[in-house]
């Protein structure tokens, strides 16, 4: 079993702040590509291009249409930017296919809100044994004012705290068990010379990340659900300001490596300074896992990486389990589709999505899927140790809150991401962060 070697930018493929594609450019030369087919109850399913993911989805597919020759699901695959041109112009006039792929959080929401999507609460309520397959954790992004509109599918991805071990070693430190060793860390670090953290700034959505565990930590994961459902200055609860002043005097005491909003995450640059000891530890994603082990010598073999869930913060209100990061994947069935279609939806949902098949599938690229099922296959992988972890972490969660910029709407998101920039650069601080994203509450 390898590791892929997953960016953010092809995990999160659906990322709603990322700017539209302009051509529709999908797999192949001439056109979208496409798996299955049939009439009458076939269904249609859109999907996204890109290895591991889009085998699987279309071998998935396959196994459907061969044991269900009355009621096939036409696949059809889109590279990244083009899907998320093509979805929401499809589903603006209409025309949505009845499998829609996406992210949860705010993109389904806005689909629920326009009657979009099909209510599944019921028929996870006479489906149990689908549900229950499932991590818990997962339904968070697919549920909207209480009721579930998407299939949680697909894999985990949380963010946590990576460290070089080495570095560690040799400068006598240990891992931060709280906020104020991570302050103590960088008082350590930055008079060995070395960064305390590395961070890829110029990215944005990386300074995110501090931002969400910082208010979970302190505030609870209810500080950021009162954003999410809209509710008149959310970012002025409480927990708030102390997060962002936390957060201030880490960025003020030279917490971050120098220079770091010029270093951009899609080039791996913050994972080489922490492989290569030029920083001590790191906050990102799982998915940075298989890039360090591809890229970063034997300092992944060695066993030199360390992980860890991000600490408590003293006095805080969030529970020490919670965590944040991406959930899963989900699909929704189109309120358009004919009730035949739906049916077929359901079946696809209930005999083939994380099937065992599609679970080995998963496990063998590197991946920990959304099913409780796969907790037995990691045992076989080489990277054991990590994807059990990944594992726990995923399902012993209070709390496992959606990636914010995946949570808010797209142009609530991007005003969040400019805004967080802002911060880490210092031009603005608490207050005016607080009173410039009230500003886009309902937005």
């Amino acid at each position: 079993m390898e590791l892929s070697s997953i960016s953010r930018r092809n995990f999160l493929n659906l990322a709603v702040g990322a700017g539209a594609a302009g051509a529709l450019a999908a797999c192949g030369s001439s056109g979208p590509g496409t798996s299955g087919g049939g009439s009458g109850a076939s269904a249609t399913y859109w999907y996204l291009t890109g290895a591991p993911g889009e085998q699987i989805r279309k071998d998935t597919v396959d196994r459907f249409n061969k044991d269900n020759s009355d009621s096939k699901i036409q696949g059809t695959a889109y590279q990244n930017d083009a899907y998320k041109t093509k979805i929401k112009t499809a589903i603006g006039a209409g025309q949505a296919p009845t499998i829609i792929w996406g992210w949860g959080g705010g993109g389904l929401k806005s689909y629920v809100e326009a009657g979009q999507v099909e209510d599944l609460t019921d028929w996870f309520g006479q489906n149990a044994a689908v549900k229950d397959k499932l991590f818990e954790t997962s339904f968070g992004p697919a549920t909207i004012n209480g009721k579930i509109y998407a299939m949680p599918a697909e894999t985990v991805a949380p963010i946590v705290l990576f460290y070089n071990k080495e570095v560690f070693q040799k400068n006598g430190a240990q891992p931060p068990q709280s906020w104020d060793d991570i302050m103590n860390l960088v008082t350590l670090f930055n008079g060995k010379g070395i960064a305390p953290f590395s961070l890829g700034g110029q990215s944005r959505w990386t300074n995110m990340m501090w931002m969400e565990f910082l208010f979970d930590r302190i505030g609870g994961p209810e500080l950021f659900q009162g954003v999410f459902e809209g509710k008149p200055n959310a970012w002025s609860a409480p927990g708030a300001k102390e997060a962002l002043t936390k957060l201030r005097q880490l960025i003020d005491a030279n917490g971050f490596v120098k220079g770091f909003s010029s270093i951009t995450a899609d080039s791996n640059a913050d994972q080489a300074l922490l492989y290569r000891g030029k920083a001590a530890m790191m906050l990102h994603g799982t998915w940075t896992y298989g890039s360090m082990a591809n890229d970063g010598g034997n300092f992944v073999k060695d066993g030199k990486l360390g992980w860890m869930n991000f600490p408590p913060v003293t006095g805080g209100k969030g529970d020490p389990s919670n965590t944040v990061g991406n959930p899963g994947q989900y699909y929704a069935i189109s309120s358009k589709a004919t009730a035949e279609q739906k049916e077929t939806a359901k079946k696809f949902f209930k005999d083939a999505v994380l099937s065992d098949a599609e679970v080995k599938e998963w496990v063998d690229s590197g991946a920990v899927p959304v099913a409780k099922s796969s907790q037995s296959m990691l045992a076989a992988s080489k990277d054991a140790e990590f994807l059990n972890f990944v594992y726990d972490i995923s399902t012993k969660a209070k709390n496992f809150g959606q990636s914010w910029d995946q949570a808010l709407s797209p142009t609530a998101a991007e005003a969040l991401l400019d805004n967080i920039a802002k911060f880490f650069q210092k031009s603005i601080g608490p207050d005016e962060f607080i009173s410039n994203m009230n500003g886009t509450i309902g937005k």
